[in-house]
């Protein structure tokens, strides 16, 4: 287990969702001392009966916090560990926010969520904007790390539909992804990473580091599926669609959240998310948990797949 460095404060955005709240969990059984930035959407990490987390404090901050809002909260931190935002557009906007306090504020690293394959003319929307978050991020005075991920294995799980008619059976993985493959990663191998990263003995030893977080595997969409289709006991096919496909049956997105998820299928497709890192191992200290692993591990966390209608 990382053992915390004595004295520092890292602030945690985006506490109180997937990965954040991961991380603060491993991050207080480390004895380290955090302070988690929460926004009342998602659930708070406190141990069981409710207690909080030691060396844990907790600040509320609007969707949209102001300038002297974010500097405040990231007031005698070390560093800051930054969860990208979800919302486009004005996603960039909030990320440069975020760093500008840091830097007002006195903070001396910040550890970046960014995306494998980002870069200016990056497939996937959000690998691009990611690529304007680290230059933005390299432009200051701060220590950096970059965390790129591939793509979560959770996410896998919700491209999956029901299309049953009467007693014929037909449940079905779509995606504009052809017949590429992807190393995706789940979000414990990404904590204990950060972990590793924000409380590491040599501050130094992530300076101007960009670490590239994948699964043990590039798997197609036909074997996730066959893997789903394990896990779940319902037999499960991968069929590709076409990019007009996908934009029908995500009526009830936002546009910006549709367009995230096909370039995201695109970079599959194109091959960008198909390589396998050995960061995992050499950070957290293991191999990576390979989907197959990740399903029998955690089954709550694709339990929705179980339900008579997966969509």
């Amino acid at each position: 287990m990382t053992s915390a460095s004595p004295g520092r404060l890292v602030v945690l955005t985006g506490a109180d969702g997937r990965l954040g709240s991961r991380l603060a969990f491993r991050v207080a059984a480390a004895g380290g001392h955090q302070r988690l930035l929460i926004t009342g959407q998602g659930v708070v990490p406190r141990l069981p009966g409710g207690a909080s987390l030691p060396e844990t404090e907790i600040v509320v901050v609007p969707s949209e916090p102001g300038p002297r809002a974010l500097t405040s909260a990231f007031g005698g931190a070390y560093a800051v560990f930054l969860v990208p935002g979800k919302e486009r557009p004005g996603r960039l906007a909030k990320h440069r926010a975020v760093i500008d306090a840091a830097v007002l504020a006195g903070v001396r690293h910040v550890v970046y969520v960014s995306s494998v394959g980002a870069g200016p003319d990056a497939v996937a929307s959000a690998a691009r904007d990611d690529w304007l978050t680290e230059e933005y991020l390299r432009g200051t005075d701060l220590t950096w790390t970059m965390l790129r991920i591939a793509m979560f294995h959770r996410t896998l799980t919700f491209a999956v539909y029901d299309e049953s008619r009467g007693a014929w059976p037909d449940t079905v993985l779509r995606a504009p992804a052809g017949d590429g493959r992807v190393a995706s990663v789940s979000h414990d191998d990404v904590a204990d990473v950060a972990t590793a990263v924000l409380l590491d003995e040599d501050p130094n030893r992530h300076a101007s580091r960009i670490y590239h977080l994948t699964g043990p595997e590039a798997l197609s969409l036909d074997e996730v599926a066959a893997a789903l289709s394990t896990a779940t006991g319902r037999a499960i096919r991968y069929e590709p669609q076409t990019v007009d496909q996908a934009r029908s049956l995500f009526y009830r997105s936002t546009a910006a959240e549709v367009e995230d998820w096909i370039t995201q299928c695109q970079a599959i497709a194109a091959g960008v998310l198909a390589g396998v890192s050995p960061d995992v191992r050499h950070l957290a200290g293991r191999r990576a948990r390979s989907l197959e692993a990740w399903l029998d591990d955690y089954p709550t966390e694709w339990a929705h797949l179980r339900l008579p209608s997966v969509r």
